[in-house]
């Protein structure tokens, strides 16, 4: 009874902040932009790939970073990302970042849509059985966060402490890199652009509270470099996802991972959830590892993912079937289906093409 009338009367003053009520449908259309940008941009890297006639699952080389920059596709997904980016650090300004973070799994849904229609991998039981679990683990989470989050300021020491994780974070995930990337899949790129990402909108936030105080110094600059910093390699890393997963794993495990680390940076660091008791915090983690199961059995039983191991068989066009170890590219998702021809010189014809 008492936890019935905490939360009446916690959802009453919900809609009595007008800040809230703004920052919610801000972040759902930056998690639509999110979903749209990811296609094109997946469209474009296997475009280069196919062009320089090399995969880029080990890492996109320099000769394919500088093709992106030439397909229209990969631009205009560029651009829907960067009015992602923009909605989110509208939301996460004005609005608690626990309850905007993890609305971008909206996405989810948009991207495993598109892609279906798209790819011809229609989601199978196992697959929307994970999607369900990342959605609802990551919802539940914002259904209490919204309740019961607060904000306070930003202190010197909360940002010592952020960049201090973040410095290790970079140094443990390009140490992984360097030494095991010739052996990593889309779900290392994926885990590691989130929890990149998740750093990034906890300093986006700081600096924007800074600024909007005036409190604009050698700290705030710091903040800044280092956002930057974390931003490139993510971006990186969810480019060479792009080559070596589906667009739907690639968002599920940036919405269900972004969130969470932010929401524990937010948490633990920040204090934002000082005003939650301890049943939520039980729920706050259930939930939490709920999505993240969800993220891993997406990468395990994603259709197109098993078409590309040959585990499941896919029908490529008016060639039948494809078997197990043909060695026929079809059985390859990340080419279209159809023949196949070679790598074409840049400029020429197949690269004007971006269909």
């Amino acid at each position: 009874m008492e936890i019935a009338e905490g939360v009446r009367d916690q959802l009453v003053g919900v809609f009595e902040n007008p800040a809230l009520l703004l920052g919610i449908p801000l972040a759902l259309a930056g998690a639509v932009f999110m979903s749209l940008g990811a296609q094109y941009q997946h469209r474009g890297v296997e475009k280069v790939e196919r062009i320089t006639g090399v995969e880029g699952t080990s890492g996109l080389s320099g000769a394919q970073l500088r093709g992106l920059l030439r397909r229209p596709s990969w631009i205009l997904g560029t651009v829907m990302l960067g009015f992602a980016i923009a909605c989110q650090l509208s939301a996460i300004a004005i609005a608690p970042l626990i309850v905007v973070q993890p609305l971008g799994a909206v996405a989810l849904v948009i991207t495993t849509l598109l892609n279906a229609r798209i790819s011809g991998h229609a989601p199978t039981r196992q697959s929307l059985i994970a999607i369900g679990c990342c959605l609802g683990g990551i919802f539940l989470f914002v259904a209490l966060a919204a309740l019961y989050a607060t904000e306070r300021e930003i202190s010197n020491e909360d940002l010592f402490t952020i960049l201090t994780v973040l410095l290790l974070v970079i140094i443990v995930l390009g140490a992984c890199w360097l030494i095991l990337r010739h052996r990593m899949r889309a779900l290392f790129y994926v885990t590691g652009a989130g929890i990149l990402y998740g750093f990034v909108a906890t300093l986006a936030k700081a600096v924007i509270k800074r600024i909007q105080a005036g409190d604009f110094e050698w700290l705030t600059v710091v903040c800044v470099i280092a956002l930057i910093a974390a931003g490139v390699v993510g971006a990186y890393f969810v480019q060479t996802a792009y080559s070596s997963g589906p667009p739907d794993l690639v968002i599920a495990g940036l919405t269900v991972i972004d969130p969470i680390v932010a929401v524990l940076i937010g948490a633990l660091v920040l204090g934002e959830a000082e005003a939650a008791p301890l049943w939520v915090v039980i729920v706050f983690v259930v939930a939490g590892a709920i999505a993240v199961w969800g993220v891993f059995g997406l990468a395990r039983y994603h259709p197109q993912v098993l078409s590309e191991s040959q585990e499941l068989a896919i029908r490529r066009g008016s060639g039948g079937t494809a078997a197990p170890g043909d060695g026929n590219d079809s059985a390859n998702p990340l080419r279209p289906p159809g023949p196949q021809h070679p790598p074409a010189e840049p400029g020429g014809a197949d690269d004007r093409d971006d269909q």
